[in-house]
This record gives C-alpha cells, sequence and structure tokens, in this order.
C-alpha cells in the first residue's frame, strides 16, 4: 500500500470538482424532468393503470424518446459526478447535488405555468440551506484520505446488507410502498455508488487496483442498477420534486456518512463542524419531509409572470 499524507480539500485541483458537481446536477435535474414526464405521459394512456414499473412497461418506455434523453442525461450526470470525486472528497462535492432541486422545482413550475406554492418553496429552501451549510463546512475541514482494503471491505458489507433488506422489503411489501419509500431506498443505494466510485478512483490513482477493488465495481454496477429501478418506481408515486429532493439530499447524506465514519474524510474536523454536520444534515432532510406532504393536484393555481 502507498502511504501518503491526507490532503486539505481546497488543495490545489481541489477546487475544480464543485463546478463539476454542480453541472452534473443540472443534468441531474433536466434527466428526472424527462423521464418523469415520459411515465406520466404512458400511466395517462388509457387503459394502462400507473402502478409498480414492470417489463411491459419498461420495454414501452425503451421506445420513447424523450425517456431516452432523460436517460443519456443521467448518464452524463454520472460521468460528471464520477469526475468530480477524481478532484474532490466525497463529503465535498456530493451534497452539491441539491442544486437540482432547485431546478427541478423552477422548470416545473415554468412549464405547467403553476407557482409552486410557499410550502414547496419552504422545503426546497431548507433542502438547500441545509445542505449549503453542509458543504461549506466540510469544504473547510475535509481531507482526502488513502483507501484502504479495510475500506473497501466495510463498505461492501453495509452495501449486502442494504440490498438484503431492500429486496425482502420490495418482495413482501412493494405495493404498500409510497414514493417516499422508493425514492429513499433509490438515495441510499446511488450514496454508496458515490462511496465505491470514490474509493475505486482512489484505489486506481494509488496503483492499487486489484480483486477487492474489482468486487466494488461489480457492487457499484449492482447498486446502481437497483437503485435506477427503485427511480422509475418513484416516478410512478410521486412528483418530480420529491424524486428529486429525495435523491439530493439521502444520497448524499449516506455517502457523506461513508465519508465521515469509514473513510475519515473528516478526522481533522473539530467538534463544533461535527455537530454543525448533524444539524445541517437534519435541516435538509426534514425539507424533504416536507417536500413529500405537497400533495400533487391538477387544480388550477395562479400562473407565472
Amino acid at each position: 500500500m502507498i502511504e501518503s499524507a491526507a490532503v486539505p480539500a481546497l488543495a490545489s485541483y481541489h477546487l475544480l470538482g464543485i463546478p463539476i458537481a454542480a453541472a452534473g446536477a443540472v443534468l441531474l435535474a433536466l434527466g428526472t424532468l424527462l423521464q418523469h414526464k415520459s411515465i406520466e405521459d404512458q400511466g395517462a394512456v388509457p387503459g394502462r393503470a400507473a402502478g409498480s414499473m414492470g417489463g411491459g412497461r419498461l420495454q414501452a418506455l425503451l421506445r420513447k424518446p424523450v425517456w431516452l434523453g432523460g436517460t443519456a442525461m443521467l448518464g452524463v450526470a454520472i460521468l460528471l459526478q464520477l469526475t468530480s470525486l477524481r478532484f474532490s472528497p466525497l463529503i465535498v462535492v456530493q451534497p452539491i447535488g441539491a442544486i437540482a432541486l432547485v431546478v427541478t422545482t423552477l422548470a416545473t413550475a415554468r412549464t405547467t405555468r403553476r407557482s409552486p406554492g410557499r410550502r414547496a418553496l419552504a422545503a426546497v429552501a431548507l433542502c438547500v440551506g441545509g445542505v449549503g451549510v453542509f458543504v461549506a463546512i466540510a469544504a473547510a475541514s475535509a481531507q482526502d484520505v488513502e483507501i484502504s482494503d479495510r475500506h473497501l471491505i466495510t463498505i461492501l458489507a453495509l452495501l449486502g446488507i442494504v440490498l438484503a433488506a431492500l429486496g425482502m422489503g420490495f418482495g413482501l411489501w412493494r405495493h404498500r410502498w409510497g414514493a417516499i419509500v422508493f425514492t429513499s431506498g433509490a438515495g441510499i443505494l446511488f450514496g454508496f455508488v458515490a462511496a465505491l466510485a470514490k474509493t475505486v478512483i482512489a484505489r486506481l490513482f494509488q496503483g492499487d487496483f486489484e480483486w477487492l477493488s474489482l468486487t466494488c465495481l461489480a457492487g457499484l454496477v449492482i447498486a446502481a442498477l437497483s437503485g435506477t429501478f427503485l427511480v422509475q418506481n418513484a416516478h410512478t408515486r410521486g412528483t418530480p420534486e420529491l424524486v428529486v429532493a429525495g435523491l439530493t439530499v439521502i444520497d448524499p447524506l449516506v455517502a457523506v456518512t461513508i465519508g465521515i465514519l469509514i473513510l475519515g474524510e473528516a478526522d481533522t474536523a473539530p467538534l463544533m463542524a461535527i455537530v454543525a454536520f448533524i444539524l445541517a444534515g437534519a435541516t435538509a432532510v426534514a425539507g424533504v419531509i416536507l417536500l413529500a406532504t405537497v400533495k400533487k393536484t391538477r387544480a388550477a393555481t395562479p400562473a407565472l409572470r
């Protein structure tokens, strides 16, 4: 194993990860909106009821250019996210995805010509404010660390437990699951995707890419595919704002927790910074819960000017 000292988050080229992550967040929002529109339109077809994402529904979506365009945007967003992880610590760039929530809320209001409402705007403010404070603190106290075998094994073991729990829950209670459960499950899995991506990229540049790193890469693919499946089901049950809110808050909270507790990216942070992390994260989660209570309605609301 190559020995190297921890590197402060904002040293040298680390700032490059922030704008790259922001660009990925915008594409995440736009891609999610396009996918949601396709799924919503499919559910509106006479004789076709909205429900779980089965094989037939997926095959129909594969023939829709709008859904394929949204999927392509999400693919580019993932590539940008992976690139940002090359330059910056996980706990700095991952929460920047909250920008997607702002883009989604404004774009939805623009296309539907309906005001998002005070409740939705308050929820967005809580999400973005909490994540913004988190990123600011992380940028000042985070550090890049060397990835060891212990890090990889711990993350893989936790991912196995999460996949088993979600698989069992889906098999037993999927008909009772609402949008927030599907979105939360996807957010948790995508948090692991980000953490595994960070470890694989780090091991590659450490010159220590071997079978354990390949196992992490396989786990990353499984988690990404499973998370994507849950997201498609979430689209059939909730608003695009809720789906994006869950992904852009739960995903980074999981990834950041892994970055802090397992990878040790915040080991040099003072106690007050850790307390601020917890408070900021709780604020963001409160925003997601509030947004989940905002009911989707087709009733007329004041048009935007």
